[in-house]
């Protein structure tokens, strides 16, 4: 182990006996590491961190590239009180575009092939159980990855069919109702669970074939695997995302209400509690991600100016 991954390691120890997640730096501090060690440098400077961004995004600047400056800019920092040789990036060193760009909005039929897929692609039982009862829940409920794989077993009312979730982003704590058959899913896996590994070594409730938590890092290749098998999106602009279930969940909700709801402005807020977005605003956003979902705010917007007239 070299001194530079030994540091990310007590790093990220550190932050989190603090009470931060650090789930995006685990995931890209260990690559940052890697660049390093290829180059044969064990200081962190300017240089090396953009070199690192470009590398791994070499035709665009991207949403994550900032992302990824801010993890290297954390780790600096604490690098800088043993290594005055260390180079902090600055603040706004790449800039955040804030513009978000075209999401893909899976179907029913895209959500049944990926989990079909799941179960037929993935021979470990315990494992295409995990992946296809992961994905049903991201896609029933809108949370985030981080959060559901989180969840611990005691997370889970099963009367009620609700889950507390537990400090997520933003040090936010909720309870998110579920639908029966989401948590029937849940039920069923839990038995599952429990017979082929009945003595788990974390309390968790997606377990791992080590018996361990699911990691963060290993999840997406995992599921861009699943996506190609099940031949979903292959006409998108990009590969569909893991994340872009809870978009779809989002959109598909707003679609149902202006569709079925006279006053949008007043539901507004409890989806936006549902799943946790810092604020309101942030969930008006997904009126602009689908075209059909534009085209049903603006008429509605329309009819409303057009009642208010004399």
């Amino acid at each position: 182990m070299t001194d530079l991954r030994q540091a990310v390691d007590d790093y990220l120890r550190l932050r989190r006996s603090l009470g931060h997640q650090m789930a995006e730096a685990a995931y890209l501090l260990p690559d940052f590491v890697s660049f390093m060690d290829n180059l044969g440098e064990q200081t962190v400077t300017v240089a090396a961190a953009l070199d690192w961004v470009k590398t791994r995004e070499p035709e665009v600047v991207t949403t994550v590239s900032p992302r990824r400056i801010t993890a290297v800019r954390g780790f600096a920092r604490y690098l800088s009180g043993t290594d005055p040789a260390t180079e902090v990036p600055p603040l706004r060193l790449v800039p955040y575009n804030r513009r978000r760009g075209q999401i893909f909005l899976y179907s029913d039929a895209d959500i049944a092939a990926i989990m079909a897929a799941a179960k037929e692609m993935i021979p470990q039982p315990l494992r295409a159980a995990t992946y296809h009862t992961l994905i049903k829940l991201l896609a029933a409920s809108g949370l985030r990855i981080g959060e559901a794989i989180k969840l611990d077993r005691d997370d889970i009312d099963w009367t009620e069919g609700v889950l507390h979730i537990r400090e997520s982003k933003f040090g936010k704590s909720r309870l998110v109702p579920l639908q029966v058959s989401a948590t029937n899913a849940l039920r069923e896996y839990d038995t599952l669970r429990e017979r082929l590994m009945p003595r788990p070594k974390d309390p968790a409730l997606f377990i791992s074939l080590t018996a361990k938590r699911l990691i963060y890092a290993c999840i997406h290749p995992v599921f861009r695997a699943l996506v190609d098998t099940a031949g979903v999106g292959l006409d998108a602009p990009h590969r569909p995302r893991l994340h872009e279930l809870r978009h779809t969940f989002a959109v598909r909700t707003l679609l149902h209400w202006y569709r079925t709801e006279d006053n949008i402005q007043a539901r507004i807020p409890s989806l936006s509690t549902y799943m946790g977005h810092r604020e309101p605003a942030c969930t008006y956003w997904y009126r602009s991600a689908a075209p059909e979902l534009l085209a049903l705010a603006a008429a509605r917007r329309d009819g409303v100016r057009k009642a208010a007239r004399p």
